[in-house]
């Protein structure tokens, strides 16, 4: 994972001046853009999606989820002080008000509030405060959950529209709200929330900003090209997609012998 090293091990994006506090770009960014290299290169299935399997255990994951992120954005402060707890403060305020906002935009678009919307605006947002979390505001943290839940929310229904089979959504959520995390990082860092850190665009910092956009602009570029270039090396030696007949049966069928349900249960 070069990009822990880059921006986190004293490597060339450290040197530039890039900050990520807990993976904007070393895990979110990445991974999403990853996952839509993946979605490209393996295509669609041919067995169409019949929905998530159960929304209540998509409330139980997002919940371990949310909890979780605690400890993921304010334990990278590695120590407990006034960055920690604005951190974790933030984590939620983005996380609750991305979770709204999704949930309100697909309540007016599709006519119904989704519960599923609620708990993916979530996610969205928790991915999405992640690189900004110990540099910003409460007030920030509450402004980035807003851009989150509509910008993810639009990349999601884009994904939709152009029929990538992304069946977690993973580029619409983390890959696009990583992205935008960082970028919003640039924008609105400040040292008077994390003396450490620096100020962003607007707080006279524009070479920050510069940085910010060129470093995730990069790690987009490098995690979708490598990854291509991975899963076709793969494919030279097992094939990444499994044929129609394995899809009709399901995966647990044709790889494993066994199902977790009986058909018609």
């Amino acid at each position: 994972f070069p990009f822990v090293h880059m921006v986190w091990g004293g490597g060339i994006l450290a040197s530039w001046g890039v900050l990520d506090f807990a993976g904007g770009i070393v895990v979110h960014n990445v991974a999403g853009i990853a996952a839509l290299a993946s979605v490209l290169y393996v295509g669609k299935r041919k067995v169409a999606d019949r929905g998530p399997h159960s929304i209540p255990l998509v409330a139980l994951g997002t919940g371990l989820l949310w909890f979780g992120w605690y400890g993921f954005n304010a334990g990278s402060e590695f120590r407990v002080d006034s960055v920690t707890a604005v951190a974790f403060l933030n984590t939620d305020v983005a996380a609750s008000f991305a979770a709204v906002t999704w949930l309100a935009i697909d309540w007016f678009t599709n006519k119904k509030p989704k519960f599923l919307g609620l708990l993916t605006g979530a996610v969205a947002g928790l991915a999405t405060i992640t690189p900004a979390a110990g540099y910003v505001s409460p007030e920030t943290a509450a402004l980035i959950g807003i851009i989150a839940g509509v910008v993810c929310f639009y990349a999601v229904a884009l994904k939709n529209k152009l029929g990538w089979d992304d069946a977690l959504d993973v580029w619409g959520v983390h890959g696009v709200g990583g992205l935008i995390g960082i970028v919003l990082c640039g924008v609105f860092a400040t040292t008077a929330f994390n003396p450490a850190g620096v100020n962003g665009l607007l707080h006279g910092n524009p070479r920050f900003f510069l940085v910010e956009c060129a470093a995730v602009l990069i790690s987009s570029v490098w995690a979708f090209v490598f990854t291509l270039g991975m899963l076709w090396l793969i494919n030279r030696i097992t094939p990444v997609k499994v044929d129609e007949a394995g899809e009709t049966a399901g995966l647990d069928s044709s790889l494993h012998g066994e199902a977790a349900y009986l058909e018609g249960v």
